[in-house]
Parts: C-alpha cells; sequence; structure tokens
C-alpha cells in the first residue's frame, strides 16, 4: 500500500473518530447551554413548557392576588410533574452546574422553583432569582448550595421567616442539632461543614384546629425528621381550599411518584412534626 494511501485512510479515519466525538459530545450535552454572559455551564430543561409559557405563569400569577393566591396559582401549574430525585449536579469532586429541571423535580427543587417563580415576572428573572433562592448569595457552587430546608430562614431571610413559634405556641418543641453530622460522627455531605442549629417544630399529635386555622395557603412546611443530623424529611406547601387543608409536594410515594396534592393530617399522622416557613410580601 502506497505512502500516499496509507495517510488518506489515517486522514479519513481521524475524521470519522472526530465526527463520533462531537456528536457524543453534543448528546452529552443534552440541554446543557453557556451561562449567560458567562463560561459557567448550565442545565436547562424545560419538557414541556416554553420560556413563553413561563412568563405568562409568572405575569399571571402577579395578578392573582396576595403572595398565598399567587404561589398557589405557580405550584398547581406543576401538579402530575413526575417525581424524579438527583436532577442536580455537583459535589466535593464535581463542579456545581447551574440547573433547571422542569421534567421532573424532588420535594425541594420543586419549591425553589415555586419560590424564585414567585418572584420573577420572566423567565430571565427567574433564573436570576432561583440562583439567590437556591445558592447563599447566589453563589453558584456545591459548598453554597442550600442543603438544609433551614438554611432557606438563615440565607433567604428576605424571602421567608420562621413562624413555627408564632403558629404553635406552646405546643411549639425546640431542638439543638448539628446539621450533617450523623449519629456515627460521619457526614450526609462531604466538604459541607456542620453547622449547629436550634429547629423548632410542631409535633404532629398537636397539630389541631387551633394550628391549622393559622396556616396560610402558600406556607413552605417541612416534616421535622428526629434523625440526627438532618432538620426535616420532606418538604411542600400549604394549600387550603374546599373540602380540607392539603400538603402540595412532590412525593416519591410508589403510588404517586409525581407533584400532588394530599389531606395534610392523614399525611402527618406519623411524622414527627411540622416546620412551618411563611414567605415575606
Amino acid at each position: 500500500m502506497s505512502r500516499t494511501k496509507n495517510k488518506t485512510i489515517m486522514s479519513l479515519t481521524l475524521f470519522i473518530i472526530a465526527a463520533v466525538l462531537l456528536c457524543s459530545l453534543s448528546i452529552n450535552a443534552g440541554n446543557a447551554r453557556a451561562g449567560s454572559g458567562t463560561d459557567e455551564p448550565e442545565i436547562i430543561k424545560l419538557g414541556n413548557w416554553t420560556e413563553a409559557d413561563l412568563d405568562k405563569v409568572m405575569k399571571d400569577s402577579s395578578e392573582s392576588g396576595s403572595t398565598g393566591k399567587q404561589i398557589d396559582f405557580i405550584s398547581e401549574k406543576f401538579l402530575d410533574t413526575p417525581y424524579k430525585d438527583s436532577t442536580l449536579t455537583g459535589d466535593l469532586n464535581t463542579q456545581e452546574v447551574f440547573t433547571i429541571d422542569l421534567e421532573g423535580m424532588d420535594c425541594f427543587t420543586y419549591i425553589d422553583y415555586v419560590e424564585a417563580m414567585r418572584l420573577s415576572e420572566s423567565f430571565p428573572q427567574f433564573e436570576e432569582e432561583l440562583k439567590k433562592v437556591r445558592y447563599k448569595k447566589g453563589n453558584i457552587n456545591f459548598q453554597d448550595r442550600n442543603h438544609f430546608f433551614s438554611d432557606w430562614t438563615v440565607y433567604n431571610k428576605n424571602y421567608v421567616r420562621d413562624l413555627t413559634r408564632e403558629i404553635g405556641g406552646e405546643k411549639t418543641r425546640e431542638l439543638l442539632k448539628n446539621l450533617n453530622r450523623k449519629k456515627d460522627g460521619t457526614v450526609f455531605l462531604p466538604g459541607i461543614p456542620v453547622t449547629e442549629r436550634t429547629i423548632y417544630y410542631i409535633p404532629s399529635a398537636e397539630i389541631d384546629k387551633t394550628v391549622t386555622d393559622k396556616l396560610n395557603t402558600g406556607d413552605y412546611v417541612g416534616i421535622y425528621t428526629d434523625i440526627e443530623g438532618l432538620d426535616v424529611s420532606h418538604t411542600g406547601i400549604i394549600i387550603k381550599k374546599e373540602g380540607g387543608i392539603f400538603l402540595r409536594h412532590a412525593s416519591s410515594r410508589e403510588n404517586n411518584k409525581k407533584v400532588v396534592d394530599e389531606d395534610l393530617i392523614e399525611y402527618i399522622q406519623n411524622k414527627p412534626g411540622l416546620v412551618i416557613y411563611r414567605p415575606v410580601n
């Protein structure tokens, strides 16, 4: 075989390899795109939504009335959205990637999206507000992500406040916890410091009409957990409507696996208690 022919075959082979790699990179990138005006990566998955659709939801929600009605309006739009965990990218050894994934969500990303949308009037503004809601001072890295529900009242205190004691009164319990430290001394999240924090909650057995009457549609709630190192095991939104008081949440239960409304009292019957954060107008 001639040297010229060898070179031709080699060139063709290199071209094919390059084409395959380019295709592979395009597939793996999916909906990732460069951050607006920066070289930071983003993953944007809108599912059945368009940016124009979301613009309309945010615009219409701002005309729906109170903050509670606004949250009800927005959160209702995502009923039946599939439950999906681990949608965020980043850990101690992996670069954090700013992510919007409306194809599926867990209980925490669900309330992230709702809260950021209620603060916004357009999709670009929603992106910026989500960064502030999800991360300390909007810094997109794993260490600055709000990993615990109670992080909201520390780093998002301009958006929400802890009303647990005010609503629960004498029924309220408090416990000092070392967040992120397991019972055996190891941590849940490597790279995240252990934080000492007082958690207030209302025991489920104490939640009666005197408590539920003080709840508002749009309150963000956490299901308190006795597990050492954690503050809550689940999050959702209070919705008051005809027929009772409901927990609107991204449910991981096998018979749900989607965003649903469930009777609040029935849901918390076998749970330790409730933590209540109210959005600031």
